[in-house]
């Protein structure tokens, strides 16, 4: 047992998860699936009021219109 290194525990830890948790397995990959599809919609779109708009959506300030300059 001695002769035991990192590598053979995470095969080890692997065999058992697969054999005890395996009709788990495609649940747990399709809501893992469906969090980042929506965590992408969420970043994509910008929040109602969000002040952090990029300045091209912003109108324009030219000084040189300002009555007094």
């Amino acid at each position: 047992m001695g002769n035991l290194t990192g590598w053979h525990g995470l095969i080890l830890l692997l065999v058992v998860l697969l054999l005890f948790a395996a009709p788990k397995l495609p649940g747990l990959a399709r809501s893992l699936g469906q969090s980042i599809t929506i965590f992408r919609g969420e970043v994509k779109k910008p929040a109602a009021g969000d002040e952090s708009a990029p300045a091209a959506d912003l109108p324009a300030k030219d000084d040189a219109t300002k009555p007094g300059a």
